[in-house]
């Protein structure tokens, strides 16, 4: 496939799951594909975000279970925690899975290249001092944390890349947003012990998620004992000997530790895509079209870099998509609609489709059908944690817009859930469908009365 004018068929720059991905099948197509990355392969997910972090919810999870067993007869002695031991066996994994990422490249016949790119012509890409030509290029480098210019703030604060990788346990954590990052970290500390709080600026959690998924999740973590601090900012930080965190209400909180879950930026700094005149938007992504092409016909992008929809698994879909249409001669592209994404707080939160707010601003006239319930293992846990499920159904046409859960085992529900939303069955397909006993997934599935 390789044009004798070019080295590559294809460079890919960024060993993510995305990059991976499209640089994987296109080798199945017989490109000749080389991968540059800046650091080890496995990108953000693997190495810096969900796989990790999903671990240490984990982690967080066994005291509460640990002391939820009592009430079902187990006689529970001491038990302690030892955190160098969590932080050991989390470096063997990583570390296990970026070598399997080198390895899906090396078995695809993709070349790995060590450095970081920088693109010096339409198809040159600059590497450790060379420069390597290709037909496409694909840029997939994903995000880096986002940290305010607050005073004393980027001197003093960790982001969730060092928040993965602290040598002790935090007592107290100040933890500034609402987000994906920020709800998960907050109760990952709170698991293990830590005294949280959590301060942002909207007056709910979780902004973008339906707003009453928002009220019962803001209920959930104050009842772990997380101080919220809604409708705040922080004005400074201060180091003496703990920091000193004050808000906009001139209140101070002081703290071990302060994580700055603000948010991520597209990852472009090194890149030169600027001088290339490769078009940006006003937050630096890539600008690309439905094909995942930017302004530049040999330049594509995918993933968080693009700042669509930052989730690994649509980066994959992206990855994938972009492959079959350049490689494999497939008119294939990604669906954005209906896409399912979940918050592994404490208790989840997952949803497919439109929310309450959502659908009413798009003119939709609504039912509405909810269960508010206390979960069966916690009538005899002593845990007050409850479960929210919500369906928005178009009242005119029946079809179920969307689905949200507050609950355990929310994300494991929903990906079963969002099958129905994408075929855009009714909910009356969801009434016929027999519910599994007892299941918090049933309430899917029984609930019959519209509450408008």
């Amino acid at each position: 496939m390789q044009n004798s004018k070019f080295e590559y068929d294809l460079i890919v720059i960024g060993a993510g799951s995305g990059g991976v991905r499209a640089a994987r099948v296109a080798a199945g197509y017989g490109a000749k594909v080389a991968v540059i990355e800046e650091e080890r392969p496995g990108g953000t997910c693997v190495l810096r975000g969900c796989v990790p972090k999903k671990l240490l919810v984990y982690a967080s999870e066994f005291k509460k279970q640990i002391s939820e067993s009592i009430g079902f007869g187990w006689e529970v002695k001491d038990f302690s925690h030892n955190w160098d031991n969590l932080n050991a066996s989390l470096k063997k994994e990583l570390d296990r899975l970026s070598e399997v990422y080198k390895s899906i490249l090396s078995n695809a016949g993709c070349k790995l290249i060590n450095g970081s790119a920088r693109l010096v012509g339409n198809h040159e890409v600059e590497v450790n001092n060379k420069i390597l030509k290709s037909k496409k290029i694909l840029i997939a480098t994903g995000g880096v944390s986002y940290v305010p210019e607050i005073d004393g703030l980027r001197e003093n604060a960790i982001t969730s890349n060092d928040a993965l990788k602290l040598s002790k346990l935090p007592k107290k954590i100040v933890i500034m947003g609402s987000g994906y990052i920020a709800i998960e970290f907050a109760c990952i500390f709170s698991g293990f012990g830590s005294k949280v709080h959590l301060v942002y600026r909207a007056d709910l959690p979780l902004r973008g998620f339906d707003n009453e998924i928002r009220k019962n999740l803001k209920i959930e973590l104050q009842k772990k004992g997380i101080n919220l601090y809604p409708n705040s900012k922080i004005l400074s930080v201060k180091k003496k000997e703990n920091l000193i965190i004050t808000l906009n209400d001139n209140s101070k909180i002081s703290a071990d530790q302060i994580l700055a879950a603000t948010g991520r930026s597209p990852n472009v700094k090194k890149l030169n895509l600027e001088n290339l005149g490769i078009d940006l938007s006003s937050e630096n992504s890539v600008i690309v079209d439905k094909s995942s092409r930017t302004n530049i016909n040999s330049v594509y992008a995918i993933g968080d870099v693009t700042n669509k929809i930052n989730l690994t698994p649509v980066a994959l879909g992206e990855g994938h998509a972009f492959a079959d249409r350049e490689f494999g001669n497939k008119l294939k592209y990604f669906e954005y609609n209906n896409v399912p994404h979940a918050v592994f707080s404490q208790p989840p939160v997952s949803a497919v489709g439109l929310t309450q707010e959502e659908a009413l601003n798009l003119g939709y006239e609504l039912d509405i059908y909810s269960s508010n319930f206390k979960p069966l293992k916690h009538t005899l846990s002593g845990s007050e944690e409850r479960s929210f499920m919500k369906l928005v159904v178009d009242k005119n046409t029946r079809v179920v817009l969307g689905a949200h859960m507050l609950g355990s085992d929310a994300p494991e529900i929903m990906q079963s859930i969002a099958i129905a939303v994408k075929a855009k069955l009714k909910k009356e397909d969801f009434d016929l469908t027999v519910g599994i006993h007892p299941s918090a997934a049933e309430e899917f599935v029984t609930m019959r009365i519209a509450r408008n």
